[in-house]
């Protein structure tokens, strides 16, 4: 390789990075626009509500039994709240438990994962009349019908 294409390469590297800072900032400069950061977080114990306070004057606030690593947690670990230096996260370190803020304005309150289980534990317990009547009628016939079980031969 020749010193000319070390440079060219290097040159090259140095504007990729360049345009990608550049981007950055003008996305940082949207989002401080907005002020839809955080510059406040609390926990109302006698509500039992965490409360969030935003820079544009806005708050919102959820009860902890909503997020991911906050539920059935003590009044003094969830006091305990550090918002990140942008305004963006919360973390709490008592917990060691971390959250975004538009996450939580988004209504997402964990993980995929955890969400999608607080989501699947919550579809079986769907009460409706049609359900109702279904069971009922499951039960006059004996209830659910048994699984048949296919024996497969050994090879």
């Amino acid at each position: 390789m020749s010193l000319n294409t070390k440079k060219v390469t290097k040159a090259k590297w140095i504007d990729e990075v360049l345009t990608k800072v550049n981007r950055a900032k003008k996305r940082g400069k949207l989002e401080r626009a907005t002020k839809l950061y955080a510059v406040r977080a609390s926990y109302d114990q006698k509500k039992r509500q965490l409360i969030i306070v935003m820079a544009n004057g806005s708050s919102f606030s959820f009860p902890p039994k909503l997020a991911e690593g906050l539920a059935r947690k003590s009044a003094e670990s969830l006091s305990v709240i550090e918002i990140s230096p942008m305004g963006m996260g919360l973390h709490w370190p008592k917990l060691n438990v971390d959250l975004t803020v538009e996450g939580l304005l988004s209504g997402i309150f964990g993980s995929d994962q955890w969400m999608l289980k607080q989501h699947l534990s919550k579809a079986g317990k769907v009460k409706s009349p049609a359900k109702a009547i279904s069971s009922r009628e499951n039960g006059a016939k004996g209830g659910r019908p048994k699984k048949k079980i296919q024996h497969q031969p050994h090879l």
